[in-house]
C-alpha cells in the first residue's frame, strides 16, 4: 500500500479519471439517442443502467487485464496486415456503430410513419442489448488507455468507478439538451459516425488521435450553438 502515499499515484489518478471521463464522451451520446426511442418513463433507468453495465464491463475487464492484453497477439495474417481479437472486435464494433448511426439520421431526416413504427417496436430489452454491445467495444479504448496510464489496479478502478459516476449525472443533462434540439441528434449521430469509422480504421492498424475527432465535435457544436442564438434572434423579431 506505499504506492498511496506517493504524489504520482494521485496525479495519475486525476489524469486517468479525466481521460476516463473524455473516453466516455462517445458513450453517453450513444446511450442519449438510443434511449430516445423508448418511451419517457423507461429512458431515463435505461440510461442509468446501460452506464451501469459499462462501468461493470471495465471492472470485468480489468480483473483480465493480462488476458486483455494478450488479445492484441495477431491471429492470422491477411495481405501483410496482423489481424487480432482485438482488431475484430474494433471492426464490427465500429460496422455496428456506422451501419446504426446512418439508419437513426436516415429515421430523423425522413420522419413520417415509418419511423414512428419503427420507434414503437424498439423494446427496453433492444435497447439494453445494443448499448451492451457497444460498451463492449468502447470498454476496450478506455482499458487500453488505463494501462498506458497506470499499473497500479486499484488506481485504475478508482479512475473507472469516478469517471462513471459523474457521466450517469451527466447523462441526463445532455441527454434532455440533445432531445429538445433536432440539429443537434443528427450532429451527434456524425459524431458517432465518425467515431465508427475510426473504430473500422483502428481494426485496420490506421490509428487517428481521437483529439481531431473531439476537437472537430466541439468545433461543430460551438457553431451549431451560436447558430440557434441566431435563430432564436431571428424569432424574436
Amino acid at each position: 500500500m506505499e504506492f498511496l502515499l506517493q504524489p504520482e499515484t494521485y496525479i495519475s489518478l486525476l489524469t486517468l479519471t479525466l481521460l476516463e471521463i473524455v473516453l466516455g464522451i462517445d458513450n453517453i451520446i450513444f446511450i442519449s439517442i438510443i434511449t430516445d426511442r423508448l418511451p419517457k418513463e423507461n429512458q431515463k433507468r435505461t440510461r442509468t443502467i446501460g452506464l451501469m453495465l459499462a462501468l461493470i464491463m471495465r471492472i470485468i475487464l480489468l480483473s483480465f487485464i493480462s488476458f486483455i492484453i494478450q488479445l492484441k497477439e495477431p491471429l492470422f495474417t491477411v495481405f501483410n496486415l496482423e489481424v487480432s481479437v482485438r482488431d475484430v472486435i474494433l471492426f464490427l464494433g465500429g460496422t455496428f456503430l456506422l451501419a446504426k448511426s446512418v439508419s437513426e439520421i436516415h429515421g430523423k431526416v425522413e420522419g413520417g410513419h415509418e419511423h414512428e413504427v419503427s420507434k414503437k417496436k424498439l423494446s427496453f430489452t433492444q435497447v439494453i442489448m445494443q448499448i451492451l454491445l457497444l460498451d463492449i467495444v468502447f470498454s476496450f479504448d478506455s482499458i487500453l488507455t488505463a494501462v498506458g496510464l497506470s499499473n497500479q489496479l486499484p488506481i485504475m478502478i478508482t479512475a473507472i468507478i469516478i469517471s462513471m459516476i459523474v457521466m450517469i449525472y451527466f447523462v441526463e443533462i445532455i441527454s434532455r439538451f440533445i432531445s429538445k434540439h433536432p440539429t443537434l441528434q443528427v450532429l451527434a449521430l456524425s459524431f458517432l459516425i465518425l467515431i465508427g469509422f475510426m473504430l473500422i480504421l483502428d481494426g485496420f492498424h490506421f490509428e487517428i488521435p481521437k483529439g481531431y475527432i473531439y476537437f472537430a465535435l466541439f468545433f461543430s457544436v460551438m457553431v451549431e450553438m451560436i447558430n440557434m442564438r441566431l435563430r432564436k434572434k431571428s424569432a424574436t423579431h
